[in-house]
């Protein structure tokens, strides 16, 4: 079984577990991802893994609370085991010497931009980091990505801390500072990585972007996660999750996103009520 090992809320709806998964932590490479499912009743959901330990034999996992799921998954604690764990799953991100990336990771994306700064400094890259956050509670793992990055940067959309604004407008200062960027790497709400795409494209940055759509089955039989880039389909779990950001036709992937928004608020109401 797959137990906790740890687990710690860093928001009131934010948390963060260590889950036992040796085999899992020795394979996994930086992008992939898991599909868990909390009890004999849950559901299937992906979460990107964020961190492993090989030789301790741990991943761990970040989440946010959006839905039923994740609300069950919140109230284990340490010693309790979720019921399946598959993974590692979709394809690594391409890791190599490109020269300086920027890795930009918004709120709960940060937790999968983690394992990227850290395997394109480890490639020989310059990695400036630009983590961005609606308050400074949203802002995670900002020591560990120090740790992955020669610079860190951070934004707040309130201004409660680092600087107030939008992560794409210290990607935008960057760019202005004369900063050679070769390649981005945006991790984080859709509406997020469109906008940091937008401007990439305009200055011909080569741009990749970290999908998370609904997603059942993580083998592409279930069609539940395809999305279109550059005209054609394209399945999450087995194609990417990583695609080029200038490609991705994100009016659509948010819409499909917010296919089962009414079904979701049953399923939760229903959890809670019980």
């Amino acid at each position: 079984m797959n137990e906790i090992i740890e687990k710690e809320f860093i928001t009131s709806d934010l948390f963060r577990m260590k889950v036992k998964a040796p085999e899992i932590a020795r394979k996994r490479e930086a992008g992939q991802f898991i599909i868990l499912i909390v009890d004999e009743n849950g559901e299937r959901i992906p979460l990107t893994i964020a961190d492993a330990d090989p030789e301790a034999g741990w991943i761990a996992l970040v989440a946010q609370i959006v839905g039923k799921t994740t609300k069950a998954l919140s109230q284990l604690e340490a010693g309790d085991s979720i019921k399946d764990l598959a993974g590692p799953l979709g394809n690594p991100t391409e890791v190599e010497k490109y020269g300086t990336v920027v890795v930009i990771g918004g709120g709960v994306g940060i937790a999968p931009a983690h394992p990227i700064a850290q395997a394109m400094k480890k490639a020989g890259n310059t990695v400036i980091s630009i983590l961005g956050g609606r308050t400074k509670d949203l802002v995670i793992m900002e020591e560990e990505m120090k740790a992955a990055s020669d610079k860190v940067i951070v934004t707040t959309d309130d201004g409660s801390y680092g600087k107030k604004g939008f992560v794409t407008d210290a990607l935008q200062k960057l760019i202005d500072d004369g900063v050679s960027i070769d390649l981005v790497v945006a991790v984080g709400p859709p509406i997020m990585m469109k906008f940091v795409s937008k401007m990439t494209k305009e200055y011909e940055i080569k741009t990749i972007v970290s999908l998370n759509t609904i997603m059942v089955d993580g083998t592409g039989m279930c069609g539940c996660c395809r999305v279109s880039v550059g005209g054609e389909t394209k399945f999450v779990c087995v194609d990417g999750p990583e695609f080029d950001g200038h490609k991705v036709d994100f009016e659509e992937m948010m819409h499909r996103i917010q296919m089962y928004s009414h079904q979701e608020k049953e399923a939760m109401d229903k959890f809670l009520s019980k």
